[in-house]
C-alpha cells in the first residue's frame, strides 16, 4: 500500500469525526434490526387475532375488514400519503428525486414509524399483505434519516444511506443477508456504485445481526427437505416456470395497470372505494375458510413440507385478495402474500405430479411464481435458498426462475417494481 494511502487510513482510524460517522451507521443498522423484530412479532400477533376473529365469529370480518380499511385509508391520506403501498417502490423512486424536501417527505422517520403502525393494523383486519416490503421502506427511511445528524461522506450521503437501508431492512425481516445484498444490487442496480458497496455490506451485517440476537438463528420456512431426480426435474421445471410466470406475471399486471386505470376513481371516492375493497377481502376471507387473510406464511410452511390442504382454488383466491388489498390504497407488501401463492400453486401442481415429492414441487412452484411478479430471477433464488436452509434445489430452482420470468415478460413487460417507482415518479413531478 503507498505511504500516502497508509497515512490517510491512519488519519481516519484516528478521526473522531469518522469514528462519530461510523458509531452513527452502526446505530442505525441496529435500529433498523429492531424494529424489523418488533415488525415481525406485532404482525404475528395481528394474524393470531384475526384466526381467533375467524374461528369464533367468521362473519364478523364482513364488518372488521371494511371498517379497518376505511380508517387505515383516512389515517393514511391525513397523516402521511407517501406511506401507501409496498414502500419498495418508494425507496427506488427516492434514488432518483434529488429534492431533499422531498425525499424527506416520504423517507422521514414520521412516515416510517407511522407505516409500520399501519402494516399491523392491516393484517389485524384481515388485509392480505406482507410486512417485508414495508420494512425496506422503514429501514430506508431510518437509514437516510442519520444524514440530518452527521456529515457521511459524498458517496455515502442520501443515496447510499437509502440503498444500505433498503438491503439491511429486507436481510432483518427475512433473515436473509445474502438476499439483501442482491436485492440491493438487482432491483436497485440503477443507482448502484462500487463505492457503496462496503456500505451495503455493514448495514446488512449489522441490522443482521441483531435480529439474529432477538430472534434466534432461523431460517424464514425452517429447513425444507427437498430432492428431485433427474430426469422428472425438466417436466416440474417447465411446469412450475411458465404456470408460475404466467400467473405471477398477471398479477403483477393487475397491480400496475389496475392502478393506473382505477386511480382516478380512488382519488374521487377514496373512502368508498376502501369500504368496497374491506368487504372483498372479508368476501374472499369467507370463501377461503379464512385462509386468504394476512400474510399466508403458514399456508407456504405447510406447502413446503407437503402437508397443503388449502385446496385448488387458494392460489388464485389469494392472488385475488392482495390485489384488492393493495389496490385498496393502505400500506402493505406483496412479498409473503407472494410466496405463500407460489408454494401452495406448487403443492397443487404436484397433484399431477405423484412421482414427484410435493415440498419439490412447492418450492419450485414458489420460486416460479416469485421470479413472475418480481422478474428478478437472481434475487428470487438466493431469498427462497435462504429462507429455507436448502441447497440441493439450487439449480433447478435457477432454471425455473429464469423461464418464469421469461413468461411473465409476455403479460408485464415492465418489472413490478420498477412500474410501481416510476408511477410514483410521476405523481412526485406533478406536485413540483
Amino acid at each position: 500500500m503507498p505511504r500516502r494511502q497508509w497515512r490517510r487510513t491512519y488519519r481516519q482510524l484516528r478521526s473522531p469525526l469518522a469514528w462519530r460517522i461510523r458509531m452513527l451507521f452502526w446505530g442505525g443498522a441496529v435500529s433498523i434490526g429492531v424494529i424489523a423484530t418488533m415488525l415481525a412479532i406485532a404482525s404475528d400477533q395481528a394474524g393470531i387475532f384475526v384466526r381467533h376473529v375467524n374461528q369464533t365469529a367468521p362473519w364478523a370480518m364482513l364488518f372488521l375488514s371494511p371498517a379497518g380499511l376505511l380508517a387505515i385509508v383516512w389515517l393514511t391520506r391525513r397523516f402521511f400519503p407517501a406511506a401507501e403501498g409496498s414502500g419498495i417502490p418508494q425507496a427506488i423512486a427516492m434514488l432518483d428525486i434529488p429534492n431533499p424536501a422531498r425525499r424527506k417527505a416520504v423517507l422521514g422517520l414520521g412516515v416510517g414509524l407511522f407505516k409500520a403502525v399501519m402494516i399491523v393494523l392491516g393484517l389485524a383486519c384481515g388485509a392480505s399483505i406482507g410486512r417485508e416490503g414495508p420494512t425496506v421502506h422503514v429501514a430506508a427511511a431510518i437509514s437516510y434519516s442519520l444524514s440530518r445528524f452527521g456529515r457521511f461522506p459524498g458517496y455515502v450521503s442520501q443515496r447510499g444511506l437509502i440503498l444500505a437501508g433498503s438491503a439491511a431492512g429486507l436481510s432483518a425481516a427475512f433473515n436473509t443477508p445474502l438476499a439483501g445484498i442482491v436485492f440491493a444490487i438487482e432491483e436497485m442496480s440503477r443507482s448502484f456504485e462500487a463505492r457503496t458497496t462496503g456500505v451495503v455490506f455493514m448495514g446488512v451485517i449489522v441490522a443482521g445481526m441483531t435480529a439474529l440476537v432477538l430472534q434466534g438463528n432461523y431460517a424464514y420456512f425452517g429447513s425444507v427437505s427437498a430432492h428431485i431426480e433427474t430426469l422428472d426435474a425438466v417436466k416440474v421445471i417447465v411446469l412450475c416456470g411458465i404456470a408460475g410466470g404466467v400467473l405471477g406475471g398477471a398479477f403483477s399486471a393487475m397491480l400496475v395497470y389496475g392502478g393506473r386505470r382505477l386511480g382516478s376513481l380512488r382519488r374521487r371516492r377514496p373512502y368508498l372505494f376502501a369500504l368496497v375493497c374491506g368487504l372483498l377481502i372479508a368476501a374472499l376471507g369467507l370463501a377461503s375458510g379464512g385462509l386468504t387473510y394476512g400474510t399466508g406464511y403458514e399456508q407456504a410452511r405447510q406447502a413446503l413440507a407437503g402437508t397443503s390442504e388449502t385446496g385448488p382454488l387458494y392460489p388464485f383466491l389469494k392472488l385475488a385478495a392482495t390485489v384488492v388489498s393493495y389496490l385498496s390504497g393502505i400500506p402493505g407488501g406483496i412479498f409473503a402474500p407472494s410466496l405463500s401463492a407460489g408454494a401452495t400453486l406448487g403443492a397443487e401442481l404436484a397433484r399431477w405430479l405423484p412421482s414427484t415429492p410435493a415440498s419439490a414441487v412447492a418450492l419450485l412452484g414458489m420460486g416460479g411464481y416469485f421470479a413472475g411478479v418480481v422478474q428478478s430471477p437472481v434475487t428470487t433464488v438466493v431469498i427462497i435458498m435462504e429462507m429455507t436452509d436448502e441447497q440441493s434445489m439450487l439449480l433447478p430452482l435457477m432454471a425455473t426462475a429464469l423461464l418464469a420470468q421469461w413468461a411473465s415478460k409476455h403479460i408485464c413487460p415492465v418489472p413490478i417494481y420498477h412500474a410501481l417507482a416510476t408511477d410514483f415518479l410521476d405523481k412526485e413531478r406533478g406536485r413540483n
